[in-house]
């Protein structure tokens, strides 16, 4: 391949790939509220709380080490609803800014990003493009780590060394360390990537000096403000699951890693047999087998697991922001380099990298993405079209402590892949026509309830943007378990 071919084979890659990123983001948005995908899961509490403007009662003071969302989401959607009074004006707030969180990251870092070539930018987008799908959907903090994650490392590596650009860089290491737990070992990995030009660099010690500071904040904030004793023992053990690497066995990972190591090795055997159109073949195959697998095959749903596959994001994110650190390096930056032999290795990969076999698995990840997320985006549909058609039903199981109380298995077998067991009678009010539903769905399977009766009752009294009758309902289901 001559060098000129070569150079246009990667402006059209990096073409490619801020497109992808840019376009996923933009869908993100779309999809997400034309589906009102805000309320899947755990959203259907976090938008019921925005609906009763109570976020901060009902959750977040339990996670005040992730107030960035908070702040973020929260506060401008519940604002929403006292001024106009109208709960769905707010949820609908909260789901554009929920989703928007990757757009608006990829325009700070485009902005943040004076490196030649904007490398942090192009990165951010590929990690947009082919992790962000994985978690869409999930109500998960993650999703806003990974997004100020980018603009943080280009803060980081190019703000200007003055006032403005050390505040800057505060500000953001700061909100990042406050969207997640993970995100202090994503703020770790933009310490390392900055100490690749030097120790000594001014560049470095500023981040160091940021980092520190955030997490001494971060350490006050969350020593301060505790976690009801209820919901501790719940946040010890879901820390424990997100580190917990089974969690990549999800078949929809699983089916990628594997579709991209088969198209490898396809093209490797197809070389020998048609060196010229090698790639397109192989990536041919690829698709028909896949398309073979999901006509026929496949009877796998990512839907709860995307809350599981927050553990892709902590381990690839950090992975990809040093690769793209080393990229926006010069040359007498990496000799330079505290890490021996730098400059050898990435001059090594560089040259190893073939854009059109990027370019290849890129295509194919994103079909990977697109067909799973419209199996689950359908499936979501059916499933509030069933939680509705039970909450505005007139079947009732009193046996689950009220005779306006039905029960979530009513919904079928087919849909329970969706049912989110502690956050179903939340959702059954949300979809229900003016908030009003003639029956509260209860999943008699949830062991955790996280509304106390206490602030049940004092909720009913204060939020009036939902209807009485349902305010009412939520505080008899909680006062029967808290």
């Amino acid at each position: 391949m001559s060098a000129e071919t070569e150079t246009h084979s990667a402006r059209l890659l990096r073409t490619l790939i801020i497109g992808a990123g840019i376009g996923a983001s933009i869908l993100f948005i779309a999809v997400g509220l034309s589906t009102e995908l805000q309320m899947f899961g755990d959203g259907s509490i976090f938008s019921y709380a925005v609906a009763a403007q109570d976020a901060w009662a009902f959750h977040w003071h339990n996670i005040s080490g992730r107030m960035f969302g908070y702040v973020y989401a929260y506060i401008p959607a519940e604002t929403a609803v006292a001024l106009t009074g109208n709960a769905k004006a707010g949820i609908a707030v909260y789901g554009f800014l929920f989703f928007s969180a990757q757009l608006v990251g990829l325009l700070v870092t485009f902005a943040a990003d004076r490196s030649k070539g904007r490398p942090i930018f192009v990165t951010a987008c590929l990690s947009t493009a082919c992790l962000c799908p994985f978690v869409y959907g999930a109500p998960t903090e993650m999703w806003m780590a990974h997004a100020i994650f980018w603009p943080a490392l280009a803060f980081c590596l190019c703000a200007r060394m003055n006032v403005p650009g050390t505040l800057a860089v505060f500000v953001v290491v700061l909100a990042l360390v406050f969207t997640h737990e993970g995100a202090v070992i994503l703020a770790q990995a933009i310490l390392f990537a900055v100490f690749l030009r030097s120790w000594r660099n001014a560049a470095f010690i500023r981040a160091a000096a940021a980092c520190v500071a955030a997490i001494t904040v971060w350490l006050i904030v969350k020593v301060a403000i505790r976690p009801d004793d209820y919901i501790s023992l719940v946040l010890n053990a879901a820390a424990f699951r997100f580190v917990d690497i089974g969690n990549l066995t999800e078949p929809a990972f699983v089916l990628l890693t594997v579709a991209l190591a088969f198209t490898d090795l396809a093209l490797i055997m197809l070389r020998r047999l048609a060196p010229n159109k090698a790639y397109v073949c192989s990536l041919v195959l690829c698709v028909l087998l896949l398309a073979a697998y999901w006509l026929w095959l496949d009877h796998s749903l990512l839907a709860e697991g995307r809350y599981n596959l927050r553990t892709v994001l902590l381990i690839v994110t950090p992975a990809l922001g040093i690769m793209a650190a080393v990229q926006a390096m010069n040359d007498e930056e990496r000799k330079n380099s505290p890490v021996p032999h730098l400059a050898s290795m990435a001059r090594v990969i560089e040259d190893s990298v073939n854009p059109k076999i990027v370019a290849g698995a890129l295509l194919l990840t994103i079909l990977v993405h697109t067909v799973e997320t419209a199996k689950f985006v359908v499936a979501w549909t059916h499933y509030k079209a069933s939680i509705r058609a039970l909450a505005t039903g007139t079947v009732s199981d009193p046996a689950l402590g009220d005779p306006l109380f039905v029960s979530a298995k009513r919904a079928g077998p087919g849909l329970t892949r969706l049912s989110w067991h502690s956050t179903t009678p939340y959702l059954s009010v949300l979809v229900a026509p003016g908030f009003a539903p003639a029956r509260l769905v209860v999943d008699p399977r949830t062991n955790y309830f996280w509304i106390s009766c206490g602030t049940a009752k004092r909720s009913e009294q204060s939020s009036t943007a939902l209807p009485a009758e349902s305010r009412r309902l939520i505080r008899i289901y909680s006062c029967l378990h808290r």
